[in-house]
């Protein structure tokens, strides 16, 4: 093999498609990878065929310009793959095994690894905790919206399918288990779903419908959906949701029409330091999702929070926001003493689950989310129609596995 085609940013607002090398055993050089890793052997790696990968939210932070992401990026950690060859490090994971790769790196050897917080992995980003494929100051490993990826530490990182068919039947599905149902998932877990709960969930993108599905999936009694987007609350009502479009005001107003009360017992914000203010023709203030959850979560209430904020954004209103510090209402939370869990999701505490979850229907989230699998030569069409609106999750198709 000596090709590879891939997605890549070039400029706020654009993306192409690039032919880069084939992945090797060895890290290389490149636009946004680390130079402490340029050199690091990785024979304990496996390279993929790309089955699926998907255009993700975080991924349209940084296409629209609000990170430091740097021109020629490789994009994507969405990635389900086959393995194609597997480093001479590597025992259990075979050619042929079809896998999903969790978007968090890690290397399965440090403290944070063996204690499950696979986000904060220490051994994987050289300048902070936490890494993942093809995304800005997370260790420079090349992303996998392309044709082939390199994936680390193959035998801890990769959740193989136990059948090789009933996974490629399912694969729309199953395509989820490297991020977003995961990571709406831990939302609804870390803000406190149970049986009977009643939630409200900012955000009606992929990650917003994938914590109302997993709200549904923990036994919520009531899940409620606030955004301005009126078609992706009419995703939200297809599988049973109860929404409020926050560009008609407050949705504690809207949420008492519901329950009766002005208060949830669970608030999930998946949104993240892109959020707009409430009301028609509202304009972008990052904290104001935040500080509405406090508002509406009852006391002793928890706030679970999967939306992406950053500590630089180029393309913030105001000084403090470009450095990720928001005016936020602590005092509230703590006067209702609310509890808070943010980060990146540890995927692999939740995967194997919503792995048989998904096998054995007790969730479709491909259909929550309206999947739809696209050419990887259609990238860019997918990322401006997702940047616009579209209630849809795009999954790209890089090798013609998706029917």
């Amino acid at each position: 093999m000596s090709g590879n085609k891939a997605v890549a940013y070039k400029e706020p607002g654009v993306v192409e498609i690039i032919d880069t090398p084939y992945p090797t055993f060895e890290l290389q050089a490149g636009p946004g990878v680390n130079p402490v890793n340029v050199g690091r052997k990785v024979p304990h790696g496996v390279i993929l065929r790309t089955v699926s990968t998907n255009i993700c939210g975080s991924d349209q932070h940084m296409v629209r310009g609000r990170t430091t992401a740097p021109a020629g990026l490789v994009l994507g950690h969405e990635i389900t793959g086959e393995v194609i060859e597997a480093g001479p490090d590597v025992e259990f994971i075979k050619v042929g095994d079809i896998v999903s790769v969790p978007f968090n790196i890690s290397c399965g050897r440090c403290r944070n690894c063996k204690e499950r917080k696979t986000g904060i992995c220490l051994n994987v980003n050289p300048d902070r905790p936490g890494s993942a494929y093809g995304y800005v100051d997370m260790g420079g490993w090349v992303g996998g919206q392309a044709e082939y990826v390199l994936v680390p530490y193959a035998d801890w990182n990769l959740l193989r399918f136990p059948d090789r068919d009933q996974a490629l039947e399912k694969i729309m599905d199953l395509t989820m288990l490297s991020d977003i149902l995961p990571t709406g998932f831990h939302g609804a877990v870390t803000a406190g779903v149970g049986v009977g709960s009643t939630v409200y969930v900012a955000g009606a993108g992929p990650v917003g419908l994938a914590a109302a599905a997993s709200a549904q999936l923990l036994g919520a009694a009531v899940v409620i959906v606030g955004d301005l987007n009126e078609d992706r609350l009419a995703q939200a009502r297809s599988f049973g949701c109860e929404t409020v479009n926050v560009a008609n005001g407050d949705p504690a107003d809207q949420i008492e029409e519901i329950l009766g009360v002005r208060e949830v017992d669970s608030g999930i914000d998946a949104v993240g330091f892109e959020a707009r203010g409430h009301g028609h023709g509202a304009q972008e203030a990052p904290a104001t999702v935040l500080n509405s959850l406090m508002d509406i979560t009852t006391a002793g209430g928890s706030v679970g929070i999967p939306g992406l904020y950053v500590t630089g954004d180029p393309g913030a209103a105001d000084e403090a926001a470009q450095k990720g510090s928001l005016s936020l209402s602590l005092g509230t939370g703590w006067a209702k003493s609310l509890s808070f869990a943010t980060g990146q999701c540890p995927v692999m505490k939740y995967n194997r689950q919503l792995m048989m979850a998904i096998l054995h229907d007790r969730i479709h989230i491909a259909k929550a989310v309206n999947a739809t699998a696209i050419p990887l030569e259609d990238a860019p069409r997918g990322y401006a129609e997702f940047d616009a609106g579209a209630a849809t999750k795009y999954v790209l198709n890089p090798n013609g596995y998706l029917n």
